[in-house]
């Protein structure tokens, strides 16, 4: 029951990402190739990511047909709803604070299953929580969530989230009660933190750093040292 649980948040993190990057594309005018290429590495990219650092070769994605039909449907069903389109902003952040949460908990579980410790389940979740998005902003020409300065709290959720699916492995907690709490911890604080404008803190001077001369060319020294003659 566990592992089937488990596939389940495995199957609706990849759609619902997959939806995201679909909307995304959608919201840049992007066509049918762009709006399908979207949703395939949005939904596969973070965990792809995971597979790797724990050595799960081949992935997840290349050996179970759910998760490999799972972006298709979610490509097709955005371009099929065009209704959609025209209130992106809003669905898209949910959307993407649920793949947040479902993503955090799944590759923490697989981490921890995996032999890893507390802390590099931690990392492993963390990274297949917010791969997915990052290369969505990246391939639609924007700057990352992650990286904004100021930017509503996003890997700190991710990081809770899995986190608490960490632990509970590690105390011997029922894993389907750890992975739920896992996912609605990490929703409902990425959410509070859009509606209420949380973030990280910011370094409130930016730091100076020295500058560096230039070296002087060869020729300009040696007409400057004529003039002086």
């Amino acid at each position: 029951m566990p592992g089937d649980f488990l596939d389940v948040l495995d199957v609706t993190g990849v759609f619902v990402f997959a939806l995201s990057g679909a909307l995304v594309a959608i919201q840049h005018r992007m066509d049918v190739v762009g709006v399908l290429t979207l949703a395939l590495v949005t939904g596969f990219g973070g965990g792809i990511a995971r597979d790797l650092l724990i050595a799960d070769l081949p992935p997840q994605v290349v050996r179970n047909e759910g998760l490999l039909l799972a972006p298709l449907v979610a490509g097709l069903t955005a371009m099929l709803a065009p209704r959609l389109a025209d209130r992106l902003r809003q669905p898209v952040l949910v959307l993407d604070a649920v793949g947040l949460g479902l993503f955090a908990a799944v590759g923490a579980t697989r981490a921890s299953g995996a032999g890893l410790g507390l802390v590099p389940a931690v990392l492993v979740g963390t990274v297949a929580a917010v791969g997915g998005g990052l290369l969505r902003d990246l391939l639609a020409d924007e700057i990352p969530q992650i990286l904004v300065s100021g930017s509503r709290l996003y890997a700190v959720p991710a990081a809770l989230g899995a986190g608490i699916v960490a632990v509970g492995h590690a105390a011997s907690a029922n894993p389907t009660l750890a992975q739920t709490a896992a996912v609605t911890v990490t929703v409902a604080l990425r959410l509070l933190a859009l509606h209420f404008g949380w973030h990280a803190p910011v370094p409130r001077r930016p730091i100076r750093l020295p500058r560096t001369r230039a070296p002087a060319r060869p020729g300009r020294a040696h007409r400057s040292r004529r003039a002086r003659r």
